[in-house]
């Protein structure tokens, strides 16, 4: 069974084996574009702050 995946910057297929080399990327420039974007914070995973329990400020 053969898995295809699209590339995650142009959306190009991409056969899922050890020979894609770039895999999930199609190709290096895919993969350094992609790495560009989150070195310039365009992209991000969102996170949740927690709100501190009461009382622990307090013992600071």
């Amino acid at each position: 069974m053969t898995t295809i995946v699209n590339c995650p910057t142009c959306q190009t297929e991409v056969i899922w084996a050890k020979e894609s080399h770039y895999r999930p990327f199609c190709s290096e420039r895919c993969q350094l574009i992609d790495l560009g974007e989150w070195a310039n914070e365009e992209k991000r995973i969102a996170a949740v702050e927690d709100e501190p329990m009461s009382g622990e400020l307090e013992s600071w």
